[in-house]
């Protein structure tokens, strides 16, 4: 074949259908299929160039109204922007300073109270002797008039009573008492009764072996601390090694229904220690 063949030529259309139906269709369509792409290749780039001159265009007309649109009426509607921005900021101020609480009303029980002496008309024989009307002498005595105003004990001063009524009563906090030490090494360690022996039994005695570590055949030796307080009580319990969560569980449970204790002591004063203990699980018949 020659490389200077061309391909949308009519010769080598004829050499693709030589020996072959030409009345089929597909010669005809060979035939044209250089003018079709030919005729497209002219629309995409008439489409290319109108949409450049169309935004060539729009650019054009927007810079033209921008220059012909007049500067004071730009400024004046910057500035009418402005004015409305600071009219909104002065009605937001107003509506605050009407928003803001009203002074609270004094307690009246702080206030001074006026009394004013009711007039009373009666007829004369009505009149006792209490209800006479005082010589100048008596009311100087009293230090009381008819028709004059007294106060309960009090103050006009507003202040005064804010002052009075805001005033809080703070109660002095007690120190809160220190924890006392737990000691880890004693002279002398605090004691099951009986002996280790006694409180070997008990714990066989005592512990439920948990189901779920029976049936999954699950055993070992948790070692669990916890605090013998002074009156030989048991305290805090931990657990220091762990071998299974049920296990751990069950020896805190044990260690915390052990009966009292001799307690440890130091320089002759019993005191609070801790106490380490090892809680073995085993099954009968598991190596």
């Amino acid at each position: 074949m020659a490389k200077d063949v061309d391909l949308t030529s009519k010769e080598w259309c004829d050499i693709v259908f030589e020996a072959k139906n030409k009345d089929f269709g597909a010669y005809v369509m060979r035939q044209k299929s250089a003018s079709r792409h030919n005729k497209s290749m002219i629309v995409v780039v008439i489409f290319i160039i109108a949409v450049f001159i169309l935004s060539q265009v729009a650019q054009s007309i927007r810079q033209a109204w921008e220059e012909a649109q007049p500067k004071d009426e730009i400024e004046q509607i910057v500035t009418t922007i402005d004015n409305a921005a600071e009219e909104e900021e002065e009605e937001e101020e107003v509506q605050e300073r009407i928003e803001q609480p009203e002074p609270e009303a004094l307690p009246e029980e702080i206030l001074n109270t006026v009394k004013v002496t009711e007039l009373l008309i009666a007829k004369d024989e009505e009149v006792t002797k209490d209800d006479e009307i005082q010589s100048q002498d008596e009311l100087k005595e009293t230090q009381t008039a008819f028709g004059q105003t007294n106060f309960d004990q009090g103050t006009d001063d507003r202040n005064v009573v804010r002052e009075h009524k805001n005033e809080v009563i703070v109660e002095e906090k007690k120190p809160e008492p220190e924890k006392e030490e737990v000691f880890r090494a004693v002279e002398q360690m605090p004691r099951f009764p009986g002996g280790e022996a006694e409180l070997m039994k008990y714990l066989s005695t005592h512990i439920n072996y948990p189901t779920m570590a029976m049936e999954n055949n699950v055993q070992g030796r948790v070692v669990v601390q916890f605090v013998v307080t002074k009156t030989g009580k048991i305290g805090e319990v931990k657990v220091v090694r762990s071998v299974d969560r049920d296990l751990d569980k069950e020896a805190v449970r044990v260690c915390k229904t052990l009966p009292d204790f001799i307690p440890g002591k130091m320089n002759g004063q019993p005191v609070n220690v801790w106490y380490t203990l090892p809680v073995s699980f085993k099954l009968q018949g598991v190596n």
